[in-house]
């Protein structure tokens, strides 16, 4: 076989002609009075003509490298037909599964892009009256009508009257115990509020609230352990069920620490029937529930797995420590933090991993029947804006026992809060001029102590008997087993905190409560 003879290139510098590329690049000087290669081709390229054969059809446009392909599409039913069809029967089988599932909060739909959701919906969109079904349209319109008279609601006033207020109790029941107002137990109620106690629902604090909620994959509810269903938020947990189904929100019990084990763990077992729930202690350097925590949101980040990372959102009520809460799981001080409510005005981003974005937002309150005493026993009103403090001492010596004030303030014995207040106003040396009692600064003194944790108190959990367990699904596909296995982490995150040593401030309380075996 003979070897073909390759052409040789000139690769001298020196070009065969004026039009041939292969030169040098270089500038041409004054003596040389010749061509670079890319003036070369700059002329060679003026010069372009689309390149034709000898019948006179185009080989190759100007200024063109390559033939477009055809952009004709070719004729085929697949373009006219249905991606994926689905009967009633597969729609109403969807309905029922979804139904069930969902009514679980530890459930999460893992597809929900690939279900037919809008037809899932459309139902409940379009509820019909079915007036036809009460009454055919022959016996109300026609020659042959039998009606006479049409049919009303109420016959008369007195059954009007009971239909209204049926309807009252069915609202009230729904949205909550009531508003702010209703009047008390007398039937009489301040005819205006002060503004100080409307703090945490003005229009801009509420817009706050629907912007974090808006941003957030996972809503975290921070409550107070002392009082949680005092500082429970349901029209935020009925706005996520009917209008953010796609949303999770977990619990967290903050402030562990001022309150026994034991009615932690209680509150755990209870408030975790509704909602997957932590107990936690916030603190930069001793907390507690930070790894659980974390663990948590790493699972809702596997969750998500189609994000490229997920929002967390800290809610509830002014003073329950949800600035705190970020504080300690960045192990930093990034958020303002003081023991006083209102603190952050606006919601802010903090990032606490490539994935995971947390989101701390003001306080909102939501208006219900509490009074004026319990909006600030809750911690939502600044105490030194108070005009008269001594009006809500008497609320804190019926919350708290008697042995607790007693070796507080080292006061043995009070008839009624004002004997409280002259007895600690000696005691400490809050006195005006002429040796009159400051009943009002002593009054602070102690809604101070009270809202900082130095007077122990706490709402005991319901009693119950009955074990939380975990609902676990044994039908699952293989492709969603990364996904059931971080649902079953989260699940096995909350129950180990049943376990777990909650960290108490043992000198608030005696080793009898710290057992559970006072009332």
């Amino acid at each position: 076989m003979v070897k073909k003879k390759e052409r040789s290139v000139n690769v001298s510098g020196k070009p065969k002609h004026s039009l041939d590329v292969n030169r040098n690049n270089a500038k041409a000087t004054k003596s040389d009075n010749g061509r670079s290669a890319a003036t070369v081709r700059r002329l060679k390229m003026y010069n372009t003509r689309p390149t034709r054969n000898a019948a006179g059809r185009i080989l190759k446009h100007d200024l063109q490298s390559k033939d477009l392909p055809s952009t004709r599409i070719m004729p085929d039913r697949r373009w006219f037909g249905n991606t994926r069809v689905v009967n009633q029967k597969e729609l109403e089988f969807f309905r029922e599964e979804l139904s069930t599932r969902l009514s679980s909060n530890y459930n999460v739909i893992l597809k929900d892009r690939k279900l037919p959701m809008s037809l899932l919906n459309d139902h409940q969109k379009q509820a019909r009256v079915h007036l036809l079904d009460t009454e055919p349209f022959s016996d109300a319109f026609g020659p042959k009508t039998k009606r006479k008279r049409p049919k009303l609601i109420a016959s008369d006033y007195e059954s009007l009257l009971k239909r209204a207020d049926g309807s009252q109790d069915a609202f009230v029941e729904k949205h909550g115990a009531g508003t702010s107002a209703e009047g008390g137990e007398d039937g009489f109620r301040d005819l205006v509020r002060h503004t100080m106690f409307e703090k945490g629902q003005s229009k801009r604090i509420w817009g706050e609230l629907y912007k974090v909620i808006d941003s957030s994959d996972v809503v975290v509810q921070v409550l107070d352990a002392r009082d949680p269903q005092g500082t429970r938020c349901y029209h935020l947990e009925r706005h996520l069920k009917e209008h953010c189904k796609h949303k999770h929100m977990i619990f967290l019990l903050n402030k562990c620490d001022l309150v026994p084990a034991w009615a932690t763990k209680g509150w755990l077992r209870t408030l975790s029937k509704d909602y997957p729930t932590l107990a936690f202690h916030a603190s930069i350097n001793k907390s507690f529930g930070k790894g659980s925590l974390l663990s948590v949101l790493r699972q809702f980040a596997r969750l998500k797995n189609d994000k490229q990372a997920i929002s967390v959102g800290f809610v509830g009520y002014p003073n329950v420590g949800k600035s705190s809460v970020i504080n300690t799981l960045r192990t930093k001080n990034v958020c303002k933090v003081a023991p006083i409510p209102g603190e952050t005005k606006v919601w802010q981003y903090i990032t606490l991993t490539k994935r995971i974005f947390l989101i701390d937002c003001p306080g909102v309150v939501y208006q219900n029947s509490d009074t004026e005493t319990d909006i600030v026993l809750k911690g939502v009103v600044r105490v030194t804006n108070l005009a008269d403090a001594s009006e809500h001492i008497g609320e804190v010596l019926k919350r708290v026992k008697k042995e607790h004030l007693q070796r507080a303030y080292k006061i043995s014995n009070w008839e009624d809060d004002n004997d409280f207040l002259l007895q600690l106003c000696k005691s400490s040396g809050k006195l005006l001029k002429g040796g009159e009692p400051d009943l009002t600064t002593a009054a602070k003194m102690i809604l101070h102590d009270w809202q900082r944790g130095k007077i122990p108190f706490f709402v005991p959990p319901p009693k119950q008997e009955d074990e939380i367990e975990a609902e676990k699904d044994e039908d699952v596909d293989d492709d969603d087993e990364k996904a059931v296995t971080a649902r079953k982490a989260i699940e096995d995150v909350i129950l180990s905190q049943h376990i777990e040593d909650v960290p108490i401030q043992t000198d608030l309380f005696s080793e009898a409560e710290l057992i559970g075996e006072t009332s």
